[in-house]
């Protein structure tokens, strides 16, 4: 493991580069190898582990079996592999409209979480028992930890910049055209004034490269290879509700709006309406005129859902006042909304995560560790 400048690294080839060690890369990491332990694998991350700046930190870790009957197997499996790290506490799906499976508010909710809400709108609700949170940055770690117990090096606070292909030594300005991925790991130090800066570069040559570096990937790819592909990137902010809840608190949703209880209180958890423009600076809105942290779409999520959710209104919610005081992060957004994985030539692979990324975002992980173990 390098986690610094000044442990020394000799440049290595290797068969499987992973760039990226949040969710989806550590994930893969691990699968990996198990699958295959005679690969010779390294982990490259930008930040620390889990990434603090990065969205696995702040993911909410919310798994429930509401999904398409497409992504059912997906879902489901992802469930059997986050095993003991899912701590069960059921989802209310809050309705306005009778529906299958939904029953009056009444019959369901307890007297607290009745108060909470406006049950002449919200008045029906269905229950998922097998819902249940987890933490994604735990769980991430734990990946990246036992990739590592069995294997795999890491890197830490290095970027990587791709650089085409090789074939017998000589480089290729066409991509896809086989031999050997290069690879330009910038190694980062910090200044006395706080500035990240690249202290050195080592180039590695590399078999397969996965770019699992979540928001940044398509980017990454299209800059390094020049591949353009169909996904995309959002910010999404996370605010606190400082509403008391507990380790039994069931998740809450309305009108695409999730409460997810989390240390005594709840995150909330806003649907991603569309990818932002790229070169889009994350900027508070304003509330009746006034500053505030939260930006315009998370405004409008928690304005739709207010009526029905109550909670909403009160002083609990924290707004903040400039965008520094609302925790968030780049989603990659996946063409499709998706978890998925693709095949960008002969020697890169593209893994993306995005919102989805609770429900089945480990499978899709697994599926290209099967793919990669099978080339």
């Amino acid at each position: 493991m390098w986690a610094h400048v000044g442990q020394p690294f000799a440049p290595a080839r290797y068969d499987v580069l992973i760039v990226g060690a949040g969710r989806m890369g550590a994930a893969l990491a691990r699968f990996l190898r198990a699958a295959r332990p005679d690969l010779s694998l390294l982990l490259a991350e930008e930040g620390g582990l889990p990434n603090e700046e990065g969205a696995t930190i702040l993911a909410p870790g919310v798994w429930h079996a509401d999904v398409p009957p497409e992504r059912r197997e997906e879902a489901e499996r992802t469930r059997v592999l986050l095993g003991d790290a899912l701590t069960p506490c059921g989802l209310l799906d809050l309705q306005g409209q009778a529906g299958p499976a939904t029953r009056p508010v009444s019959e369901v909710l307890g007297p607290d979480l009745l108060g909470w809400i406006d049950a002449g709108v919200l008045p029906h609700v269905r229950l998922d028992g097998r819902a249940g949170v987890y933490s994604a940055g735990q769980l991430t770690l734990g990946h990246a930890q036992t990739a590592i117990r069995e294997g795999a090096d890491l890197m830490l606070n290095v970027r990587a910049e791709l650089h085409g292909h090789e074939l017998n030594g000589h480089a290729l300005d066409r991509p896809g055209s086989g031999g050997a991925a290069r690879v330009a790991l910038h190694r980062l130090s910090v200044t006395n004034t706080h500035q990240v800066v690249v202290d050195h570069t080592v180039n590695v040559t590399v078999a397969r490269v996965v770019i699992a570096a979540g928001a940044p990937g398509p980017a990454l790819a299209e800059a390094g290879l020049g591949i353009v592909t169909p996904h995309r990137a959002a910010y999404r902010q996370t605010p606190r509700l400082e509403v008391p809840s507990t380790s039994g608190t069931p998740v809450l949703r309305a009108e695409g709006l999730t409460l997810r209880p989390q240390s005594g209180g709840f995150t909330v958890v806003p649907p991603v309406p569309h990818p932002d423009p790229w070169g889009y600076v994350p900027t508070g809105g304003r509330l009746v005129g006034v500053p505030v942290g939260l930006r315009r779409e998370t405004l409008d999520a928690v304005m739709r859902a207010m009526p029905g959710l109550s909670v909403l209104a009160g002083e609990g919610l924290v707004v903040g006042r400039s965008i520094a005081d609302i925790p968030g992060a780049w989603l990659a957004v996946p063409a499709g909304d998706w978890p998925t994985w693709e095949r960008l030539d002969d020697t890169h692979w593209l893994l993306l995560g995005g919102e989805r990324a609770d429900l089945t975002g480990l499978a899709v992980a697994e599926q290209l560790a099967q793919a990669l173990a099978a080339t």
